[in-house]
C-alpha cells in the first residue's frame, strides 16, 4: 500500500494541473480556430506564422522554461537546507538581472529583425510583414524571462495550479482582441497586426497575474542585485546547457518552418504545420508537461538528500504515467486526424484542402507524441541532478537527426516534415533512456516494459472500436458541425471507455490509482 501511495499522490497532483492546463489548451484551440477563421491557412498568415516562431524561439532559449528548469534545483535546494532568505535574494537577483539584460536582448532584436527573418525566404508572399510582425512580437522575451522566475518560486512551493491557468486568461485575451479587433481592420495586414498586438498584450497579462500568489509565501521579490552570491552563478551555469538543451528542442520546430516555407510551399505549409501542432500539444500540455511539472520539484528535493531509490522510482513513475496517458491519445489523434482537424479548422477562410494537408501533418506528429513526453520527463530528470549537459547533448543529436530526417522525408509533402520530428523524437527517448539507466542502474524498466506495452494493447482495442462507431455515426448524421461533434464525441466516449476496460483486465496499475483518485474525489 505504502508503494502506491507516491502514485496516487502524482495521479492527484497531475489531475489538478492538467485540468487547469488543460482547460487552457482547450482555450488555445479557441484561439486557433478563430485565427483559422479569420485567416485560413494560405497566404499572408505564413508571414505571422514565421514572425511568431521566431521570438518564441529566442523566448525559450532564454526565458520562461530553460530559466525555469535551471533556477528550480537551486532555489529548491535552498529551501531543502533552510536557507530561505538567501533563496529569496537569489530570486529577487536573478527577476532584475533578466528584466535589465532581456530588455537590452529585445531591443536588439527589434532593431536587426531584418537579419533574422531572412533565412526563411519570403513566408506567405511577404516578407516585410513577417519582419514588422516579429518586431512587434519580440516584447515576449523580456516578458517571458521575468515570468519564468515568478512561476519558477510558486512550482518549488508545490504551487502548479495558478501558474497552469495564468495561459488561460493568455487566450483570451488573444481570443477578445481577435473578435474585437480584426472585423474593424481595414487590411489584412492591419487584422494580422491586431493578433500579434494581442499576443503582447495578452502575455503581459501572463506575467502580473501570479504576483499576488507570491505574498502568502515565506518571503517576496526586493530589489537585489546580489550578483555574487555562488547560487546566482550556480543558476546561471545551469542555464548554458538547459537553454541550449531546451532551445534545440524548440529548434526543430524552427527548423521544420524553415524546410516548409523554402521547399514545400510557402503560402501553405509553414501554416499548415503550425496549425497540426497547435492541436498535437493539446494532449502533451494536459499530461506530459503536467507530469513532468509536478514531479519536477520533487526530484530537485530528492536529488538534494542524495535518495538514489526515491529519485529512480519517482523517475520511473512519471514515465509510467506518460505511457499511460500519451499511447492512447498518440492512437486516437491518428486515426481522427482529418475529423478532428475538420471540427478544429474548416470555416470561413479554411478550405477543405487546408484541411487534407493538416490533418496528414497531424498524424505523422502523433507518431512521436508519446516518445516526446518521455523525452521531456528524463530531461527535467537531469536538471533536477544539477547534470544539464547530458541532454544537452543528446538534443544536439536529436537535432541533426531531425534536420536530415527533414531533409531526406520533405519530397513526401507537408507531412514529411512532422513524421522528420517524430522518427528523431524516438531516436532521443531512446538515448536518454541508455544513458538514463547508466547513469543512475536499475530504473525500474521491466515494470515500465509491462505498462508500455499493456497500454499499446488496451490503445489498440480503443482503435478498432471507436473507428467503426465514428464511421457509421459520419455517414448516417452528415457533416453539419453538430453532427460531426456528435460522431467524434461517441468515437471518443465509446474507445476511451473501451481503453480503460482493457487497462484494468490487463492490470495496469496507473489505472488503480486514477481510480483511488476518484473514489477519493466522489467522497470529498
Amino acid at each position: 500500500m505504502e508503494e502506491r501511495a507516491p502514485g496516487r499522490r502524482l495521479a492527484r497532483s497531475t489531475a489538478i494541473f492538467s485540468l487547469a492546463t488543460g482547460l487552457s489548451r482547450i482555450l488555445g484551440l479557441v484561439r486557433e480556430i478563430v485565427a483559422a477563421y479569420y485567416f485560413g491557412a494560405t497566404g499572408k498568415i505564413n508571414a505571422f506564422t514565421v514572425a511568431f516562431q521566431v521570438p518564441n524561439l529566442i523566448r525559450s532559449l532564454v526565458a520562461d522554461a530553460a530559466l525555469s528548469s535551471a533556477f528550480v534545483p537551486v532555489f529548491s535546494e535552498l529551501l531543502e537546507k533552510g536557507d530561505r532568505k538567501r533563496a529569496w535574494r537569489v530570486a529577487s537577483t536573478l527577476f532584475w538581472l533578466l528584466l535589465l539584460g532581456l530588455g537590452a536582448l529585445t531591443a536588439l532584436l527589434i532593431v536587426f529583425a531584418p537579419l533574422v527573418i531572412a533565412p526563411f525566404g519570403d513566408p506567405g508572399g511577404d516578407k516585410q510583414l513577417a519582419i514588422t510582425l516579429s518586431r512587434i512580437l519580440f516584447p515576449i522575451v523580456v516578458l517571458l524571462g521575468v515570468s519564468g522566475v515568478i512561476v519558477g518560486i510558486l512550482n518549488s512551493y508545490e504551487h502548479f495550479t495558478m501558474p497552469a491557468l495564468t495561459p488561460v486568461f493568455w487566450n483570451l485575451a488573444i481570443i477578445a482582441g481577435l473578435v474585437l479587433g480584426v472585423p474593424h481592420a481595414d487590411s489584412l495586414d492591419t487584422k494580422l497586426y491586431v493578433y500579434a498586438v494581442s499576443i503582447v498584450i495578452g502575455t503581459v497579462i501572463q506575467v502580473l497575474l501570479p504576483l499576488p500568489w507570491l505574498y502568502g509565501l515565506d518571503d517576496r521579490l526586493r530589489l537585489a542585485f546580489d550578483w555574487r552570491d555562488p547560487a546566482v552563478r550556480r543558476v546561471f551555469v545551469l542555464m548554458l546547457p538547459v537553454t541550449i538543451g531546451l532551445g534545440l528542442i524548440n529548434f526543430n520546430l524552427v527548423v521544420n518552418t524553415l524546410f516548409a516555407s523554402r521547399f514545400i510551399d510557402p503560402e501553405l505549409a509553414p501554416r499548415a504545420i503550425d496549425a497540426a501542432f497547435r492541436i498535437y500539444m493539446l494532449p502533451q500540455g494536459m499530461f506530459s508537461v503536467a507530469i513532468a511539472t509536478v514531479l519536477f520539484p520533487r526530484l530537485s528535493r530528492l536529488a538534494a538528500r542524495e535518495d538514489v531509490d526515491g529519485f529512480r522510482h519517482t523517475v520511473a513513475l512519471g514515465v509510467r504515467q506518460i505511457a499511460f496517458t500519451l499511447v492512447p491519445a498518440s492512437v486516437f489523434s491518428a486515426v481522427f486526424a482529418t475529423p478532428i482537424t475538420r471540427i478544429v479548422y474548416e470555416r470561413g477562410a479554411w478550405t477543405a484542402e487546408d484541411t487534407t494537408v493538416t490533418a496528414s501533418a497531424l498524424a505523422a506528429f502523433s507518431l512521436g507524441l508519446t516518445f516526446n513526453g518521455v523525452m521531456l520527463m528524463l530531461n527535467r530528470s537531469f536538471f533536477s541532478l544539477q547534470s544539464p549537459w547530458t541532454p544537452t547533448a543528446i538534443a544536439v543529436g536529436n537535432l541533426i537527426v531531425n534536420t536530415a530526417l527533414a531533409a531526406a522525408l520533405y519530397h513526401l509533402g507537408t507531412w514529411g516534415i512532422p513524421l522528420a520530428t517524430s522518427l528523431a523524437n524516438i531516436t532521443g527517448a531512446g538515448a536518454l533512456l541508455i544513458v538514463f539507466r547508466r547513469r543512475m542502474g536499475r530504473i525500474e524498466f521491466g515494470e515500465t516494459a509491462r505498462t508500455a506495452v499493456r497500454v499499446t494493447v488496451a490503445s489498440a482495442a480503443l482503435a478498432a472500436v471507436s473507428y467503426p462507431v465514428w464511421y457509421g455515426l459520419d455517414h448516417t448524421l452528415g457533416r453539419s458541425l453538430a453532427a460531426q461533434i456528435a460522431s467524434l464525441g461517441s468515437a471518443f466516449v465509446v474507445g476511451f471507455g473501451v481503453y480503460l476496460i482493457s487497462c484494468r483486465l490487463l492490470g495496469v496499475r496507473e489505472l488503480e490509482a486514477l481510480l483511488s483518485l476518484l473514489s477519493r474525489f466522489r467522497r470529498g
